[in-house]
């Protein structure tokens, strides 16, 4: 499930720098990483994100009766507060943000006397907040929800984004003539128009698919109702006789994998010398309410088997990112349990979690009532509205991704910096009600954890009999799927797994292209049990794992053979050039 979970910084390729204020500082990330999950994140897009920032009534009166059993807590943390803000006035206070903090980077957080104690006084309020929650001991589900919405609540408040208190608002009205007031306003308007009703992360017309993105050569060589599949055109001489067919997000575009030139790891691959093939989703509505996790299933075999025709291949190899892995992974434990796992000669994870037992939140965030509310909704309707799903990833990281384009967009007047991760974030699908409704019950049971929970295709689905070998990344900053989780897949399918952890976030962690500079990832020659056993053994390989990966797979990918000189074939003829038409589906 692939989104801008954590925000590219504007120091990577193909990145435009711009005034852009705003990081998570320490607290925040740390606090994040307790309340993301698919369950989470499923459910808040068909309720709204907002409904869990204020904690339900009994959960704040398990506070307040925390609070009154421990009165010296209140006193003493209420005391340091007080000693703390006296020595904010008289200028002794020692209390600054974390470098990594970049609202208050501008000099004048320091150097002017009353924002410097505004900033530190707001500091200091919020770290008192988290020591009395530490102190009340509340249990593990209410302290998540209280410590979730305090997050919320100091980050909203923060002095930077108040127009009056900000220098860099400031010195827009004074570079502008106070024209960034009113431009800040419009965007404002504009916003709050249509969801997702967050502050735009990138301009609508920053960038043309199919023009700037999703250009690397290749036609539409099979279109079904569910989806378009996409065959790349060889760059290379030879090529490898297996094929590779990619499983992309069932949220957002497949051209997360195809962005711009340099920057796209379907390039990558293809100049790697493999034979290389895209699902295409289709952006469902109402009409296809019903399509649930064996018509996308379907969907994978489908492809697999056209990419097979095509080549002439009796094996492929299969890769899923995010979303997309969980059901190649369905689909893996299908072939095995009727036989048929031979034709797939290698798998590949990418930010894919399978056990949502540490991963998930829903007994911590939200009841039962919640899901039943959710899952009623989309079938209502039909589907799960995309530019839902949007407000809840930006809410996820808000200091990242809704306070810092506040900042940039509102206060200082400005257009967001083009970025082509985001461009692609901002184009948003939807998601069939029935497919929202399986995602939903595979989190909130964590049924591929337990063999049979769960089935696809009507077979039952056992992880533990999938037994081709598999490379399984994650990213070390991911908030959407921790690695620690997403390491869990080599622990539950039955082959031989190469886990490698990435730099950065969710998206980032993915397109991390070998021109990066501070590209990087960790790996082990083993993949035991503990991940932090794991994180112990592993050394750090400068660069990016996409060459990691191609040499992987084509140990694994067959003889090398001459690259056709046509796509597609007389069973499978080219219908149209890539990226095909449904990636232009609104």
């Amino acid at each position: 499930m692939t989104t801008t979970a954590s925000r590219p910084t504007p120091d990577q390729p193909n990145s435009r720098p711009s005034a852009v204020a705003g990081s998570t500082d320490e607290a925040t990330e740390q606090a994040g990483d307790a309340v993301l999950g698919l369950d989470m994140v499923l459910v808040d897009a068909a309720r709204g994100p907002l409904r869990r920032m204020v904690p339900p009534a009994r959960t704040l009166a398990h506070l307040g009766g925390a609070l009154v059993r421990r009165p010296q807590a209140v006193t003493r943390h209420g005391g340091e507060l007080v000693s703390e803000l006296g020595r904010i006035v008289a200028g002794r206070s020692e209390i600054a943000p974390s470098p990594k903090d970049r609202r208050f980077s501008d000099r004048a957080w320091k150097d002017n006397w009353l924002l410097r104690r505004t900033m530190q006084a707001h500091m200091a309020a919020a770290q008192a907040a988290a020591r009395l929650i530490d102190d009340v001991d509340l249990d593990w589900q209410d302290d998540e929800r209280i410590r979730f919405a305090l997050t919320n609540v100091v980050d909203a408040l923060a002095p930077s984004n108040v127009p009056f208190l900000n220098p860099l608002a400031l010195k827009a009205v004074v570079d502008t003539g106070g024209r960034n007031a009113v431009t800040g306003v419009r965007r404002l308007v504009s916003d709050l128009a249509s969801a997702p009703r967050v502050p735009s992360m990138v301009e609508p017309d920053a960038f043309t698919v199919g023009e700037d993105l999703a250009v690397t050569p290749g036609a539409v060589v099979l279109r079904t109702p569910v989806f378009e599949l996409l065959q790349y055109r060889p760059t290379t001489g030879t090529v490898r006789s297996v094929p590779l067919v990619i499983v992309p997000p069932t949220i957002n575009k497949f051209y997360v994998t195809d962005l711009a030139p340099g920057r796209s790891i379907v390039e990558h691959y293809v100049s790697a010398g493999h034979q290389v093939f895209m699902i295409s989703w289709r952006n469902p509505d109402e009409r296809h309410a019903d399509w649930g996790l064996d018509a996308y299933g379907q969907a994978v075999l489908d492809a697999a088997d056209a990419a097979q025709e095509i080549t002439g291949s009796d094996q492929v190899a299969l890769q899923g990112f995010c979303s997309g892995g969980i059901i190649a992974a369905m689909v893996l434990a299908h072939l095995a349990a009727t036989g048929r796992l031979d034709r797939v000669a290698a798998a590949s994870f990418a930010v894919t979690v399978l056990d949502w037992a540490r991963a998930g939140t829903i007994g911590a965030l939200m009841d039962e009532e919640a899901v039943r509310e959710a899952t009623e909704k989309s079938r209502k309707k039909g589907y799960l509205d995309g530019a839902m799903l949007a407000e809840v990833f930006a809410w996820l990281r808000p200091n990242d991704l809704v306070w810092n384009y506040w900042v940039n967009n509102y206060l200082q007047g400005n257009p967001p910096p083009a970025f082509d991760i985001l461009y692609w974030n901002a184009d948003t699908t939807r998601m069939s009600a029935g497919l929202h409704r399986d995602f939903i019950e595979l989190a909130v049971g964590n049924q591929l954890s337990t063999p049979g929970a769960a089935s696809m295709l009507g077979t039952p689905v056992d992880l533990s009999t999938v037994t081709v070998d598999t490379y399984v990344t994650a990213g070390i900053a991911d908030h959407l799927c921790p690695w620690q989780s997403c390491y869990r897949t080599t622990q539950m399918l039955g082959g031989r797994s190469r886990f490698v952890l990435s730099t950065a976030g969710h998206i980032a962690s993915l397109v991390n292209p070998p021109a990066n500079p501070k590209a990087s990832f960790q790996v082990a020659p083993e993949t035991p049990e503990d991940p932090e056993r794991w994180l112990a053994s592993a050394h750090k390989e400068k660069g990016s794992w996409w060459p990691d990966f191609t040499d992987w797979l084509a140990e694994r990918a067959g003889e090398e053979k001459p690259a056709p000189e046509e796509l597609g074939s007389a069973a499978h003829p080219v219908l149209g050039d890539a990226p095909g038409t449904y990636v232009f589906d609104k």
